[in-house]
């Protein structure tokens, strides 16, 4: 994507350190947040090369990381990429070394144990929107219905891998569009 003006280093930092320090959730509700943040306020990206950097992020590790990497080094190459990683690692590092301390310290006290139970249902649920949200832009047909449905299910049910479900995918989308192209 062309930039009218190009991002600076000390900008990525920024916005990433906000991002992490901002973002709750999880990986899923972590990029939803980064992709609102990177594509629709800031225009760094559009979202067919977010989306781009999703697929490349789910491939190794972190997908959350590998996403905020990806746009960095959109941006300003492997400096811009290191940034965007270590802003967005700092404050949970810095958050998760805090409170491994207060629970290793205080982990027995029964009003603690019941602050880590109820937070489940929210994660599940900044998850399901993220997901929404990002489906609506891309999920359009009744045949990318049928896939997202049935890659849901291969995830849900049946322990399927992430790396296998995009082989899977892509494989479907190359046959696809050679039956198309002979058959069309």
């Amino acid at each position: 994507m062309e930039h009218s003006h190009q991002v600076t280093l000390g900008e990525i930092l920024r916005t990433f350190l906000f991002i992490g320090t901002t973002s709750f959730g999880g990986g899923m509700a972590a990029v939803a947040f980064v992709e609102r943040v990177c594509v629709h306020e800031k225009k760094w990206l559009n979202h067919e090369e977010f989306m781009h950097g999703i697929a490349f992020g789910q491939i190794l590790g972190p997908f959350s990381l590998n996403s905020c990497t990806f746009v960095g080094y959109s941006l300003r190459g492997p400096i811009g990429g290191m940034l965007a990683a270590f802003g967005f690692i700092a404050p949970s590092f810095a958050l998760i070394s805090f409170l491994s301390w207060l629970y290793f310290r205080y982990h027995e006290l029964p009003q603690l144990q019941s602050a880590l139970k109820g937070t489940n249902p929210v994660v599940i649920a900044l998850i399901v929107v993220a997901a929404v949200g990002m489906g609506r832009s891309k999920v359009r047909t009744p045949g990318a219905w049928c896939v997202a449905v049935a890659a849901f299910l291969a995830a849900a049910l049946f322990k399927v891998g992430g790396l296998t479900i995009l082989i899977a995918a892509g494989l479907w989308s190359l046959a696809k569009s050679w039956y198309a192209r002979e058959h069309g």
